[in-house]
């Protein structure tokens, strides 16, 4: 199953390109059960990201673009239902990976709506109730520059299990990209890597893997230490601490162990908490930036040593 996943990434990135460090997070956290929050500008791939995994991983997908006029309804037809071209409308398909694209546009109703659809895995509108697949994957976007919209509280983002940026592309990443002739037509080659029962056996092989109590320790050590910096106004939350851990358990499994170890914590660290906690005054005076505090902390807790895995 590992090489199975690793396979995917591969493919990922012959669309991705540059981008290796960010698909490995994606698949880490989508491997750990959770959501995705892409915050970027326009262009940079956002789009291209989610399509690739859909095909490597075997999902159904659907897009919508969350606009000002987006009602309910359109979100319970649209995030449940995937159509591929051709087919009547009884032969529709149940979508698994949803890319709800610049949600900071929508009404606070709709945004809620998302959030509680992701947590609760089901949807209500009205008196209908839909029941969402397993898996259901959502990789929402916003857009950080703009000067409209409502972009998501802490209390929201916080139901992420990371928050990543992807970047412009280096040189010759983006003289590699200018050569591909039709990226979606790249897509729709690349190889299914992974099954949907794949990615559900490899869900459950990672609820499995292996935490000592000094692994605990230590998370519980930098999460108590985002609460009582003072360049934070407020630290990671119970459930980030929760998250945290299914991602040192899910990079493990992609490391090929069966264990956690430090290094696996510190790796996905960053991505998992630098959009739960929020800046202190002091800290925007001094134009600090969340990822470099949660660095800074990582660098002052001690890191277990001499770490044996015992049952």
């Amino acid at each position: 199953m590992v090489n199975k996943a690793k396979n995917g990434m591969d493919e990922i990135s012959k669309v991705v390109i540059g981008k290796e460090e960010m698909i490995k997070r994606v698949m880490t956290a989508i491997l750990a059960g959770g959501h995705i929050m892409i915050q970027d500008i326009p262009g940079v791939g956002k789009t291209t990201m989610a399509l690739a995994f859909a095909r490597v991983l075997g999902l159904n997908y659907q897009r919508i673009l969350f606009t000002p006029d987006l009602m309910p309804k359109d979100l319970a037809y649209y995030s449940v239902h995937h159509q591929r071209f051709g087919k009547r409308e009884e032969e529709k398909e149940t979508a698994h990976l949803l890319m709800a694209d610049e949600i900071n546009c929508s009404s606070p109703k709709i945004q809620s709506m998302l959030v509680k659809m992701m947590e609760d895995k089901k949807l209500k509108v009205d008196d209908h109730v839909t029941v969402l697949p397993d898996p259901y994957v959502v990789i929402a976007t916003q857009n950080p520059l703009s000067l409209s919209g409502n972009m998501l509280p802490e209390s929201q983002m916080d139901h992420f299990m990371i928050g990543i940026s992807i970047g412009y592309p280096d040189m010759m990443s983006e003289i590699q990209m200018l050569k591909e002739e039709n990226i979606r037509e790249k897509i729709l080659s690349l190889n299914e890597a992974l099954e949907i029962t794949d990615v559900l056996e490899i869900r459950n092989q990672v609820k499995h893997v292996y935490v000592s109590d000094q692994i605990y320790e230590y998370i519980v050590s930098i999460v108590n230490a985002t609460r009582n910096n003072q360049l934070l106004e407020m630290g990671i939350s119970p459930r980030g601490s929760f998250d945290i851990l299914k991602m040192s358990k899910a990079n493990a499994f992609l490391e090929g162990r069966d264990y956690v170890i430090p290094s696996d914590v510190k790796r996905i660290l960053v991505d998992t908490a630098s959009h739960r906690v929020r800046l202190s005054r002091y800290a925007k005076l001094e134009n600090r930036k969340s990822g470099q505090i949660l660095m800074t902390i990582l660098e002052q807790i001690p890191v277990p040593r001499g770490m044996e895995r015992k049952r």
